[in-house]
């Protein structure tokens, strides 16, 4: 089944600040904010266990479990099991992301991309969402980013594991879509480059935004379009760094990002636009991308995405951005 057939909209729901992520989030407006998103039509929402580790799954599902399950759209994610054994989150490695999400749960996250514990991970997602389906599954971070030089070790793991389970479970109707959720390109094009097995969905998060698309746009992107797979692009906003705040992919944006925004924001202030504006509508400016999945903590958040993907932006803002060299030469652009 085609991704296009699957989803909704052009606008979903990204789940990780659920989690608590950088921040603790109270329970009331965390609910309040998936709330609002129902309210403004959003009926796609992405999460993962690892957010928080379970927790944004479990406010996800409370605020859900209520709502017609036809209506709306699921996708969570594979790769780590959630224990109910709690642990120190202080001591998490690189591959937890602990300082990211400090504020979540403290129960105990195995990495895990084998069989058994891809079919232990969809089971348990499915109790905290409330459900008994979901519609898409991504095989989360199995990417250099995470495991450095072991993440080839780590696809082969995947490979030989969580892509078979969720072949089954697409088979027997439990999930319709799998692919990878990954922050890099490299992984996806791997998968696409092999016969077997067959993905049909991916998530691409922070590679193809504003901030950072040109590595996206030399193979990734044209090979997802030959293959007919689409792409839902995610941290449309590079954790916050597009839109003006400290961080970039989960860590403190360094000066060279920093002033990358500055000279996008010195444009888009002289012409009237708006940066989440300009976020989203170039992320899905590319024929390859199905939808975008921007981050909200806060309920006023969704009013400001839902205007930011209506917004009209003017021509001569993508052609200041293009001759500044800050857009790649080949890249789509709305309009």
């Amino acid at each position: 089944m085609d991704l296009t057939d699957i989803l909704p909209g052009k606008l979903g729901f990204g789940a990780a600040p659920l989690g608590n992520l950088f921040r603790d989030i109270s329970e009331e407006e965390a609910l309040a904010t998936v709330e609002t998103a129902w309210n403004d039509g959003i009926r796609y929402y992405d999460n993962a266990p690892f957010y928080g580790a379970g927790l944004a799954e479990l406010r996800m599902g409370e605020v859900l479990a209520g709502r017609p399950r036809d209506q709306y759209v699921i996708s969570t994610k594979v790769g780590r099991v959630i224990l109910d054994e709690l642990g120190d989150v202080s001591v998490r490695d690189r591959a937890e992301k602990g300082e990211a999400f400090a504020h979540g749960r403290a129960n105990r996250v195995i990495n895990d991309y084998g069989y058994d514990a891809t079919l232990r991970s969809i089971e348990d997602s499915l109790k905290r969402l409330r459900t008994d389906h979901i519609e898409i599954a991504f095989v989360h971070d199995v990417a250099q980013d995470l495991w450095g030089d072991r993440w080839l070790e780590k696809f082969e793991e995947a490979r030989t594991g969580a892509f078979r389970a969720l072949d089954r479970l697409r088979e027997e109707g439990t999930i319709k879509a799998w692919g990878l959720g990954v922050n890099k390109v490299e992984p996806i094009e791997l998968l696409l480059e092999l016969q077997e097995p067959q993905p049909n969905a991916f998530l691409l998060a922070g590679r193809y935004t504003l901030l950072d698309h040109s590595r996206a746009l030399q193979r990734l992107m044209p090979l997802a379009a030959k293959r007919g797979v689409g792409i839902v692009i995610g941290g449309p906003y590079n954790s916050g760094a597009l839109v003006g705040g400290p961080n970039f992919e989960y860590a403190p944006a360094n000066p060279e990002t920093l002033e990358r925004v500055a000279k996008i924001r010195a444009i888009a202030d002289r012409l009237g636009v708006s940066i989440k504006a300009a976020g989203l509508q170039f992320s899905l400016a590319n024929p390859a991308v199905v939808a975008v999945i921007p981050g909200a903590s806060r309920p006023s958040r969704i009013a400001e995405d839902r205007a930011a993907l209506n917004e009209v932006i003017p021509a001569s803002f993508w052609q200041e951005l293009r001759d500044a060299g800050l857009i790649d030469l080949a890249a789509p652009l709305p309009g």
